[in-house]
């Protein structure tokens, strides 16, 4: 799911045994051959990286390097809260829009970023997460303070459908 892109010849033989299986199936396995819980629990995460969740242009400017920020103070600040376990998938999302702000002193024109959290039991369907209002004050607070170049964080109050989780 999401992978494509491998070149037509390999030079071996391709084995995928759960190609067709869904992701809570694949943890069903998982538990039943004694994996690690922290592997079990583990968010998905795209088969082709994280360039998925920047949209856009993704080698302009900094973006992957902003991204990987953001989604680190966002995952950690979930962790920190206790959540982790809660949320089926939690990620950040790089918009490709900019937007006026105040830092400091400073009026800025910065980079919008978007979180994702969702609850769901195998993927095909799923509710945002409600955070509380004091989670998401922190979490923007922390972004904001710690990337300098990010003045504004969203969050994305979708469900699947109508979206996918994704957003690309």
């Amino acid at each position: 799911h999401n992978v494509g892109g491998l070149p037509k010849d390999l030079q071996f033989k391709l084995i995928e045994p759960f190609r067709e299986l869904f992701k809570d199936e694949v943890r069903a396995i998982g538990r039943l051959l004694g994996v690690p819980d922290a592997f079990i629990k583990r968010h998905p995460f795209p088969g082709p990286g994280m360039g998925v969740r920047i949209l856009g242009d993704v080698t302009e400017g900094d973006r992957l390097e902003v991204l990987c920020m953001v989604d680190e103070i966002y995952v950690n600040t979930i962790k920190e809260f206790g959540l982790y376990d809660e949320i089926w998938q939690a990620f950040a999302v790089f918009l490709p829009i900019k937007s006026v702000g105040v830092q400091g002193d400073q009026r800025t024109h910065s980079h919008v970023v978007g979180l994702r959290a969702v609850c769901s039991s195998d993927g095909m369907t799923a509710d945002w997460y409600p955070f509380t209002p004091e989670f998401l004050r922190t979490v923007s607070a922390r972004i904001c303070n710690q990337v300098r170049s990010v003045n504004r964080v969203v969050y994305d109050i979708t469900s699947k459908p109508p979206s996918t989780i994704e957003w690309e």
